[in-house]
């Protein structure tokens, strides 16, 4: 699964979550190694890849430094080479397993999913929890692959694992409605979100109430309650106020939702996006170049592939062809696996 470039997210959840985590220091870290992991931080996944061959050769901590490699790779789409570079990185291990050995495996289990290889992704999923039952993430994880594989009922089984363990976790609630809206079980979903609103968790704060209505599409509600939070849940208030404005077709509100914030904050890069998705809407592309631009000034990690994407369009809506060209070949080979790319490239090239 993919990011839909029009600022609709539909990629795996439990592949996002994997790429989120932070890249911890690790002990015997060599001084390249550091140098690469800053690099992927910045999204110089090339750059890294190329001092992680000279920490090799310099005989670097060698499981650390093929465990960043497959994280470059990752950051990259190369989820083949990724995977082989966290398998080596395993294999390299004395047979004391370390914290180290968790978290490639949830590499490279992220990086199965990626591939479509849920089998091997589950597979590496249950050796996690063999060792660590109590690790609640993984139920999620798992839960989610076992979707892709059409097994509802052992996601089902996996899904309230992860709830039971941590039933005020509203962020994981609602990834789970997410996960299910995505295999067509909003419904399914839907109650999970409709149960933790009865429940009366009078500790429950707006932000949560607002995000739970607005996954209901209870529109009006939603932004009764975010409203209200604007502050609370930092930048994800605005954005949550903001896409319930949209969702009800009032993007000139919406725009002014992302703009307060931006008038008050430093900038955000979703935010932005958001703000140029509105702007497209309402067919103000040069505004929403802007926007688009703006963001990936900001070398969020996160929203650079769909700012570059966005910005790609915005030139072909005010008809500049030779730019979008320009601008979509160099996002090809930063991208090679996106197909939605591929289509707008056989598109262009015609122009």
């Amino acid at each position: 699964m993919s990011l839909c470039k029009y600022g609709k997210k539909c990629i795996s959840t439990a592949a996002a979550m994997m790429l989120a985590i932070v890249l911890a220091g690790c002990g015997g870290t060599g001084e390249k190694t550091a140098e690469a992991n800053r690099l992927i931080e910045q999204l110089d996944y090339r750059g890294a890849l190329e001092l992680l061959e000279q920490a090799e050769e310099d005989g670097e901590n060698l499981r650390l430094v093929l465990r960043s490699k497959g994280i470059a790779y990752m950051g990259m789409a190369d989820y083949e080479q990724a995977a082989e570079a966290f398998r080596e990185s395993l294999a390299g291990s004395n047979g004391l397993l370390q914290n180290l050995d968790f978290d490639t495996n949830y590499y490279l289990a992220a990086a199965y999913t990626k591939s479509g290889l849920y089998h091997e992704a589950e597979d590496t999923y249950n050796a996690i929890l063999d060792l660590r039952p109590g690790e609640e993430d993984v139920y999620f994880l798992r839960g989610n692959v076992r979707m892709n594989l059409g097994n509802y009922e052992g996601a089902k089984e996996d899904f309230e694992k992860a709830i039971s363990r941590k039933p005020k976790d509203y962020d994981r609630l609602i990834a789970i409605y997410e996960v299910l809206d995505y295999f067509g079980f909003r419904e399914d979903g839907q109650a999970y979100l409709r149960a933790a609103l009865e429940a009366g968790d009078k500790q429950m704060s707006k932000y949560y109430i607002g995000r739970i209505y607005y996954y209901l599409g209870e529109y009006q509600k939603a932004t009764l309650a975010l409203e209200e939070a604007r502050d609370e849940g930092g930048v994800e208030s605005y954005l949550y106020l903001g896409r319930a404005y949209e969702a009800t077709g009032d993007y000139n509100y919406a725009a002014s939702v992302y703009n307060s914030y931006l008038a008050k904050y430093e900038g955000n890069a979703e935010v932005y996006n958001q703000l140029g998705l509105c702007q497209t809407y309402l067919g103000d592309y040069q505004k929403a170049l802007t926007a688009f631009q703006a963001g990936m000034q900001l070398e969020e990690g996160g929203m650079q592939q769909t700012l570059a994407f966005n910005e790609i369009v915005a030139y072909e809506h005010l008809g500049e062809f030779k730019q979008a060209y320009v601008l979509l070949t160099e996002y090809r080979k930063n991208y090679p696996d996106d197909s939605q790319a591929k289509r707008e490239y056989d598109f262009l090239s015609t122009r």
